[in-house]
């Protein structure tokens, strides 16, 4: 039920006390919480020609799409390295340490992540190995919009390098008060990652650029990098020229809290989602029925002083939501059904509850583990799936830039005693060549 919470920008009340968890599903609940629409089909319609026109035009259709959609007409998309280099020298000292600590600390988890080869034997005389193979070559998308991200440089780049990625490209929007190139931020934190190849192209072009190659960037195997629904469009036409990391919409926060959770920090916790864009989406979730005006409290005194209000008032009123239930269990199944991109855990025992948790982007635990901790310095990757799509789809990791690829080795005699089984098979799905790769080998004896 949806009612006016007053002086609060919140003003979507869900109250499903008196439903058990079982019944608090994805199927009943999908038209019920709170979350930007997002027509990446109708976009697809409108992104398929600039894809196609840079598929068939390359380097003359990008720079009429730069011109078009940026107002930059530039004569190249790649930035000289003098301009990448003069973005490093004069970034500020706080903000380069926080970078290279930010990198320090994804570079220890994403390298964690990197699996061993395998070595099985499924019968005598039989090998498989299982190899875990970087690509050559990953084309990073690091966006423009409302403020500069060279976090995102972070997140993509350091998982391409710990998986042993050759060739790493960026792009990035051309910025006209920065005559023409992308943001110096984004660039100085490309050139403390060793990044040399850096292209001034964003949007879909930049996508399809990547995917089909011009005369100034080759393409690449494997796109990754957030971006609006244009790129989401293009990542949807593009996926099966190249590899896609995933669909990353608009961003989202849960936070699943109780009587114990500080109202003062789940209030900061959704302005500061609520900061990144009008279409973010905010989902408390509680025990406590008294907890929503506590932080609507929170919210008037704290939304006055914050930078981005209007910005973060149109996305707590349109894509925000407090949500009453009877215990954790429930809680539990709401925030699976909803899947959000960031979770955040504000209850007794926060770290049992986290266990529970199937369908999360990334998970916070505790109340001095925020979002924007994720965002920056905790390690993990802030590149991470929105839009419910935390069901099936996984963050940023190193798995994107690997293929897996299984190395078979077999001896005569454990083809010969598996190839009655070959025999039967290959017979049953009427492929008798198959049958006779294996019996050319070792040859059918006896009656």
């Amino acid at each position: 039920m949806t009612s006016d919470s007053g002086a609060s920008p919140v003003t979507t009340y869900i109250d499903l006390r008196g439903r058990g968890a079982e019944g608090l599903t994805h199927a009943t609940l999908a038209s019920v919480l709170p979350r930007a629409a997002l027509d990446v089909d109708r976009a697809v319609d409108l992104v398929r020609p600039v894809t196609e026109d840079v598929r068939v035009r390359g380097g003359v259709a990008v720079r009429e799409y730069t011109n078009r959609f940026d107002g930059v007409d530039l004569a190249r998309t790649r930035v000289p390295q003098e301009v990448i280099d003069n973005a490093l020298a004069t970034l500020d000292p706080q903000v380069r340490d926080a970078l290279e600590e930010a990198a320090r600390r994804a570079r220890v988890v994403h390298e964690a992540q990197l699996p061993e080869r395998r070595d099985t034997e499924p019968a005598p005389g039989l090998s498989v190995s299982t190899r875990f193979l970087p690509v050559q070559r990953a084309g990073v998308y690091v966006p423009g919009g409302l403020v500069a991200y060279p976090s995102s440089v972070v997140m993509n780049v350091v998982p391409a390098q710990a998986a042993g990625v050759e060739q790493i490209a960026v792009a990035s929007p051309p910025q006209r008060e920065f005559g023409g190139q992308p943001h110096p931020a984004v660039l100085a934190a490309c050139a403390l990652l060793g990044i040399k190849e850096v292209h001034a192209v964003g949007g879909a072009q930049a996508l399809a650029m990547f995917a089909y190659g011009t005369d100034e960037c080759a393409p690449v195997d494997v796109i990754t990098g957030p971006g609006n629904v244009y790129v989401a469009a293009a990542k949807r036409i593009l996926t099966g020229v190249v590899g896609i990391d995933g669909e990353n919409g608009p961003t989202e926060i849960g936070i699943i809290a109780d009587h114990t959770a500080d109202p003062a920090f789940v209030a900061a916790d959704l302005i500061g989602q609520a900061e990144h864009d009008e279409l973010a989406a905010c989902l408390l979730i509680t025990t406590d029925p008294s907890l929503p005006a506590r932080v609507d409290d929170e919210l008037n005194r704290q939304l006055p002083t914050t930078r981005h209000r209007e910005r973060v008032e149109t996305a707590l009123t349109n894509q925000a939501g407090y949500v009453l239930v009877d215990d954790l269990h429930a809680a539990r199944a709401v925030s699976d059904a909803w899947a959000p991109e960031h979770l955040e855990i504000q209850t007794e025992g926060a770290e049992k509850v986290a266990a529970t948790i199937r369908n999360a982007g990334a998970i916070f635990v505790g109340p001095y583990s925020p979002v924007s901790l994720g965002d920056y310095l905790a390690g993990s990757n802030h590149v991470l799936p929105t839009g419910g799509t935390a069901r099936h789809t996984s963050g940023l990791s190193v798995y994107p830039y690997l293929k897996v690829v299984n190395v078979i080795e077999c001896d005569r005699d454990s083809l010969k005693d598996v190839a009655p089984r070959v025999d039967a098979l290959g017979g049953a799905e009427d492929l008798a060549a198959h049958v006779a790769a294996v019996r050319v080998r070792v040859p059918k004896t006896g009656g």
